[in-house]
């Protein structure tokens, strides 16, 4: 398997998130975020850490973005904190804040990489969420379509490819439903309502879009699982149905049909679960989009739950797991985009996929042998759905740098660069992953 089994134009790239990387938290103007408020909750941080210097990216921008350089990707993917350029999420923005992703752009561009920004990595305002109750209200998404604008007038000259959301369903169920992200409350009701404002505030966006960057393309990223019941009992496909509503279609199809799935949707209702839609909101939620972003890790084995909510429960793994207790089931990732494939019939981009690990550095070197593995047989994935005639026009590897990993701190590692979180200086190692994904991204045919 070479790059050049594959399209000739297609991107070859890695990921990252404003909040998990860039560190300045508070700095040149930035206004908090939800995460800087929830990370001084006592337990809401399994590690008792935060983000407010992460890798400190906002200082080593261009050292990180010459490593990336000599990686070989042809595109980066990145997201845009909120806060750090609108700090109250209205208002004035802040010339500091544009100024650092005006040149983040540029020097991406000049080291021959495409950009590709995610406008919403679950940074939002905290004065948003204090004044307006965050995504609860129906104005954050006002606020959020302004937002949006400001970022389309201010890059969108030199960025073509954008993102409106980074997967909808974290930010609503597992922040409002789960509690286990900013802001950590635990409401089903008021989540499966914060998931329609977020789908409202996509449309808004695209909406801006087409008028501030006239041939770009924007999308939708959702994160992504192939869903699959964990026995061959009627009780638990059907379990496996209803779980596959509640993570993919619900935010996959929604934007294409301009409905909720019927079946969760009457499984919702009668516990009063359902959102509240307003007459139009359909019609912007399907204002039509270029692509889907798709971001995989794992399966998912779902059971039946006559007691629980929603009568649905996860199984046990069945296979070898990553460091976050996740299958590794890359067979998985090309019925994923087989099934993606089929939501209005849009290109696919994979716009996360990593695996990690206990990394360690010996003698100034981490060999991580198992993220090699991992990265090979998922890229192979990529290229049977390929082969499949399924439309894929990228990968990009989650993650560039070792990073914050939000409820679990600096515990886990998904970097190709292997990030010392103990040493002031933020000090940079490349992996044996990083040695092997640039090896691929630069071999030539003989």
């Amino acid at each position: 398997m070479k790059r050049n089994d594959f399209p000739k134009n297609f991107l070859w790239g890695t990921a990252t998130a404003a909040y998990q990387i860039e560190g300045a938290d508070l700095e040149d103007g930035k206004g908090p975020s939800i995460w800087t408020h929830f990370c001084t909750k006592d337990g809401a941080i399994r590690t008792g850490e935060d983000g407010s210097v992460g890798c400190d990216h906002y200082h080593q921008w261009d050292e990180d973005l010459e490593l990336m350089k000599a990686l070989g990707v042809n595109a980066y993917r990145f997201s845009i904190s909120w806060p750090r350029v609108i700090p109250d999420g209205k208002g004035k923005p802040n010339s500091k804040g544009l100024d650092f992703y005006n040149r983040l752009v540029d020097g991406i561009l000049d080291r021959g990489i495409e950009p590709m920004i995610t406008l919403y990595h679950w940074d939002l305002p905290q004065v948003l969420q204090e004044q307006h109750q965050g995504w609860e209200s129906r104005d954050t998404i006002d606020y959020f379509g302004v937002y949006a604008q400001q970022m389309f007038s201010t890059l969108g000259d030199r960025v073509s490819n954008w993102i409106t959301l980074n997967e909808p369903f974290c930010s609503s169920h597992t922040s409002y439903f789960m509690g286990e992200h900013a802001p950590g409350v635990c409401d089903a009701k008021r989540s499966f309502q914060v998931a329609h404002h977020l789908l409202l505030a996509h449309g808004k966006a695209v909406q801006a879009f087409r008028s501030e960057v006239p041939g770009g393309n924007i999308g939708l990223t959702n994160v992504t699982s192939c869903i699959e019941a964990a026995s061959s009992s009627e009780e638990d496909k059907r379990a496996a149905f209803l779980g596959n509503q509640f993570v993919n279609d619900w935010f996959y199809a929604t934007p294409i049909y301009g409905s909720y799935p019927s079946e969760l949707s009457e499984t919702l209702k009668p516990l009063g679960l359902y959102p509240e839609v307003k007459n139009g909101d359909f019609e912007i939620i399907r204002e039509p989009i270029d692509f889907w972003g798709v971001n995989y890790y794992t399966r998912q084995l779902v059971k039946a739950d006559p007691g629980g909510m929603m009568g649905i429960a996860h199984d046990k793994p069945r296979l070898p797991t990553t460091d976050m207790g996740w299958e590794i089931y890359p067979q998985g990732l090309t019925q994923c985009l087989k099934q993606v494939s089929e939501y209005g019939s849009l290109p696919l981009y994979v716009t996360e996929n990593g695996c990690a690990e206990k990394d360690m550095v010996f003698r100034d070197k981490v060999h991580d042998e198992k993220r090699v593995k991992y990265i090979r047989e998922h890229i192979k994935a990529v290229q049977n759905a390929i082969n499949q005639g399924i439309i894929v026009k990228g990968y990009f590897l989650w993650s560039f740098l070792d990073n914050f990993e939000w409820a679990y701190g600096f515990s886990k590692r998904f970097g190709l660069v292997y990030v010392d979180f103990k040493d002031q200086e933020r000090k940079r190692t490349p992996k044996d992953s990083y040695l092997d994904y640039q090896q691929f991204l630069t071999q030539t045919d003989s």
